[in-house]
C-alpha cells in the first residue's frame, strides 16, 4: 500500500451479502455486513453458532462455498474490490496478501503430509524459491510462532503434535508469505485456557510486529477484550451492533449483546452457581422472522420490533451503531416498552 494510502483501512467491507440458491428458494445468509480494519489493528466478529460469522469471513476471500453461493457488495483490499474477481485472481490474493487460519487445525492440516512440508508448500505456491529455501522458511516460521525444536517438529505429522502446536503450525502457514491481512476463524476453539492465552498472545504480538490487520472470528466474548480494537456483533446473518470494544463492553446497546456479555464469566465479578443464558435458539436461514430477527428471543421486545430496524449510529458517537428500536429517538423510553408475543412471525 502506498504512503498516500497509509491512513486508509487495509480491508474495507461494505454491504457484504451472501445468497445461497437451494431447491427451496434463495436463502439470504449474510445481510449488508460492513466494517473496516487498519494495519496493526484487530476487529472481532462475534456471535453464536449460525450467526454468519464464518460465512462472512470466507466470503471476504471468495471461499464462501460452491457455485450456488453468491457474494455481493464490496470487499476492498489495497483499493481493489475482491468481489467479482476470478478464481485465479483470488488465488493470487489468498495466502500472499490475505492469510486465513482455519477453525479446526486437525482437519485443516493434511494428515499424510509432514507439517514442515505443508508450510513450505504455502511458500512455494506464491514465491519462486527452492525446496530447500522453503523448508528453511518453514522451520523459521515454526520458531517464530513459539514451537520448540522447530526443525524436528517440521518433520512431524499433524497427529504427532499437541492441539496447541497444531494451531501454532496453522498460524505459521498463514504467515508464510507475509500477508497484510490475517483472518483467524475461531483459532482458540477446543484449546484449554492456558493454550488459548498463549495463542491470543501470539496473534497480538504478530499483528503488532508485522503491522498486520487482524479479523478475529469467535463466539467467546471473554477473549475479545484481550485482542480486538473494534467489535462487530452478528445475529441471524446481520450486524446488530458495532463499535470500539471498550465502549461496547462498557455500554452494550443491543439486547443480544447484553445477553452475550451476561452469559460470559467475568473475572471482576463473583462466580455464579449457574450462568444466565439467552432463551431460545438462533433462527435458521429458512426461518422468516418479521421485524427484528432477535425479537422472538428478546425480553425487551415491544410493538415496533415487528418492523425491521436499520443499523444506525445513535447520538454524537459516529463509531457506535446498533440495530434496535429501543435506542431510536422517542421510541427508546424503556418505561413505555410493552412485551409482544414471543415465537415466530
Amino acid at each position: 500500500m502506498s504512503v498516500a494510502d497509509a491512513s486508509a483501512p487495509l480491508l474495507d467491507v461494505r454491504d457484504l451479502n451472501v445468497h445461497i440458491d437451494t431447491s427451496e428458494g434463495v436463502l439470504h445468509a449474510v445481510r449488508d455486513v460492513s466494517f473496516s480494519v487498519h494495519a496493526g489493528s484487530a476487529v472481532a466478529i462475534v456471535g453464536e453458532s449460525g450467526s454468519g460469522k464464518t460465512l462472512t469471513a470466507r466470503a471476504l476471500i471468495g471461499l464462501a462455498g460452491p457455485s450456488n453461493v453468491r457474494a455481493s457488495g464490496s470487499v476492498r483490499y489495497g483499493g481493489r474490490d475482491l468481489i467479482g474477481l476470478s478464481d485465479a485472481e483470488l488465488c493470487a490474493v489468498r495466502g500472499r496478501s490475505i492469510g486465513m487460519i482455519a477453525q479446526d487445525a486437525m482437519t485443516a492440516l493434511n494428515p499424510v503430509l509432514r507439517v514442515g512440508d505443508q508450510i513450505a508448500e504455502a511458500v512455494r505456491a506464491h514465491e519462486r524459491v527452492s525446496r530447500r529455501e522453503a523448508r528453511e522458511r518453514a522451520v523459521a516460521l515454526l520458531r517464530e510462532v513459539g514451537i520448540s525444536e522447530p526443525a524436528r517438529r517440521a518433520d512431524a505429522y499433524p497427529h504427532e503434535l499437541s492441539g496447541g502446536m497444531r494451531q501454532r503450525a496453522l498460524i505459521a502457514m498463514a504467515l508464510a508469505c507475509g500477508p497484510e491481512v490475517l483472518i483467524a476463524d475461531e483459532p482458540t476453539t477446543a484449546l484449554d485456557v492456558t493454550v488459548q492465552a498463549q495463542v491470543l498472545e501470539l496473534l497480538k504480538r504478530t499483528s503488532t510486529a508485522r503491522e498486520t490487520a487482524l479479523v478475529f472470528i469467535t463466539h467467546d466474548l471473554g477473549i475479545v477484550a484481550e485482542i480486538a480494537d473494534e467489535i462487530v456483533v452478528m445475529y441471524g446473518g446481520e450486524v446488530v451492533e458495532r463499535g470500539p470494544t471498550a465502549a461496547v463492553f462498557r455500554d452494550p446497546r443491543h439486547p443480544y449483546t447484553r445477553g452475550l456479555l451476561g452469559s460470559s464469566p467475568r473475572a471482576d465479578r463473583p462466580p455464579l452457581p449457574r450462568m444466565p443464558a439467552i432463551p431460545g435458539g438462533p433462527p435458521s436461514l429458512r426461518e422468516r422472522v418479521a421485524g427484528c430477527r432477535f425479537r422472538p428471543r428478546c425480553e425487551e421486545a415491544f410493538e415496533r420490533c415487528l418492523e425491521h430496524p436499520a443499523l444506525e449510529a445513535r447520538g454524537d458517537d459516529a463509531e457506535r451503531c446498533d440495530r434496535c428500536w429501543l435506542n431510536a429517538p422517542a421510541e427508546g423510553s424503556r418505561q413505555h416498552v410493552e412485551t409482544v408475543e414471543r415465537g415466530g412471525a
